[in-house]
């Protein structure tokens, strides 16, 4: 691997780590200015109604209290000019919200000037001539000086004058245009801050994401297996960094366990590839031999072969049994103890008797099993070499409890046991009888791999069971595995 080529790909992890997070800032900014604009636009428009309808309704009502007073009594202009010490019409009108009085004589000239004067038209002009008292003529937007008003002008009757009043709305105008220029800076902040928060919070979440793509872009840059994982916390992400941690331990016990296996067939293979090639040496001489040492070499370069062979089968059933993937089914122990002992009988022509006890139908690899429990014969047919007594395979399943339904047997242990009357085993070599390639030293002298129990050992962990083995009282061993129960 080129150096340019592993930063490129940790600069390309680094990227898409770093859009995620920016995805995860934006996103989050974006839903909350979505959510300030939206409130506060909600809330900016139900101020501005609120202030406008109350800012209309209190104009209507002095307007309607004006119309009130003169249809019920003959007013006159000099009755709204300037307020009396004892108060009169004028200040009712003044003193609800502060409104712009304005009176007007019959011939519509001013006769109290309003602060600030109020224009004079010709509508106004046929009000103060009119002769019915409360004829109204209402003007909106009205420029007045500096600010805009609402201005209605109101008949005194029989031609005596109006009375013009106004109410300024600019001034409100500008405090909700204030307000609104505050909720738009306010939401400016509340993005940003959503932002910030936003921006922490993803570079708070993906830190783990960071320390983990790191861990895994050193298993690919070194193959190093080994690496310690960061896990913290117990949401998804420290889920997937356990998950990941295990996963390399798991990959790393394989690597191991091949590594050893190749190492130590290496070794096993050595021997007899070397006896084969001494063998061989001596055909080129073997007219030059006698009759009898012919028949020998012929005889030992078949049997060299024949381990050899074995050897190798062994080896395959090993490494296929570390990586299996036949389907896990419901399947019957006593069944296949009963194939395997019908093999051994014509294979071997020994006496294999089979006993059952109890409920044996587990799940597990039929293949497998198969296999362990053929290399359990196969070993008491190679040790047992005076075949008077039989060779047992006994299987005993545990028993149902009382009103189980049918399916509670699932997962029950049930134990496989070889019995043989051969030399035994000492009892210095029991604990090392399933490593591979261990051969006791009373075995050294027979045929074989040293690896036919290591299988049944590696079949009994994968079905959640053990290997055991024992002397037998009277001579001879008990060798056999359980499945399930653990």
């Amino acid at each position: 691997m080129r150096p340019g080529g592993a930063r490129l790909r940790r600069w390309v992890a680094r990227a898409r780590l770093s859009s995620l997070r920016t995805t995860f800032t934006v996103s989050f900014a974006a839903v909350a200015a979505a959510v300030t604009v939206l409130v506060g636009f909600l809330s900016y428009d139900a101020a501005a109604r609120l202030v406008r309808v109350d800012q209309q309704t209190v104009f209507e009502g002095v307007v309607q209290d004006l119309l009130d007073e003169v249809r019920h009594s003959a007013l006159t202009p000099a009755d709204f000019a300037t307020a009396d010490a004892d108060g009169g019409p004028r200040d009712e009108l003044i003193r609800p919200s502060g409104t712009v009085v304005q009176v007007l004589g019959p011939d519509a000239s001013v006769v109290d000037r309003g602060h600030p004067p109020l224009p004079v038209g010709a509508d106004d002009r046929r009000i103060a001539a009119a002769r019915t008292a409360g004829q109204l003529v209402e003007h909106r937007d009205v420029d007045v000086g500096d600010g805009m008003y609402r201005v209605a002008t109101v008949s005194l009757g029989d031609g005596r004058g109006a009375v013009q009043i106004a109410q300024e709305f600019s001034d409100t105008e500008d405090l909700l245009r204030e307000l609104q220029q505050r909720t738009v800076l306010l939401v400016g902040a509340v993005v940003i801050a959503a932002g910030l928060f936003g921006w922490w919070l993803a570079r708070r979440i993906t830190s783990r994401l960071v320390r983990l793509a790191g861990a895994a872009e050193d298993v690919a840059r070194t193959g190093r297996l080994g690496i310690q994982v960061p896990v913290a916390g117990y949401d998804e992400v420290a889920r997937l960094g356990r998950s990941f941690d295990r996963m390399l331990g798991r990959l790393a016990q394989s690597e191991e366990d091949q590594r050893r296996l190749v190492q130590d067939a290496g070794h096993e293979l050595r021997t007899p590839l070397t006896s084969l090639r001494t063998n061989i040496s001596m055909l080129r001489r073997i007219d030059e031999l006698p009759p009898a040492a012919r028949g020998e070499l012929v005889a030992d370069l078949a049997q060299e072969s024949r381990e050899l062979t074995d050897l190798v089968n062994e080896l395959v059933d090993l490494a296929a049994g570390q990586s299996d993937r036949e389907p896990l089914q419901r399947v019957a122990l006593a069944d296949i103890a009963e194939d395997v002992a019908v093999a051994a009988r014509r294979r071997t022509g020994r006496a294999v008797t089979v006993r059952v006890s109890g409920d044996t139908v587990v799940d597990g690899r039929p293949g497998a099993l198969q296999r362990a429990l053929s290399n359990l014969v196969d070993n008491a047919a190679k040790f047992d070499r005076d075949g008077s007594e039989p060779i047992d395979i006994v299987v005993t399943g545990v028993a149902k409890p009382v009103g189980a339904s049918a399916g509670a047997d699932a997962g029950a242990a049930v134990r496989v046991e070889v019995l043989d009357r051969g030399p035994g085993i000492a009892e210095e070599d029991l604990e090392r009888v399933f490593d591979r390639f261990y051969r006791a030293p009373d075995a050294r002298s027979l045929p074989g791999s040293g690896l036919g129990l290591s299988i049944v050992r590696e079949v009994a962990a994968a079905h959640g069971g053990d290997p055991f083995a024992r002397r037998r009282e009277g001579g001879g061993s008990a060798i056999g595995f359980t499945v399930g129960g653990s």
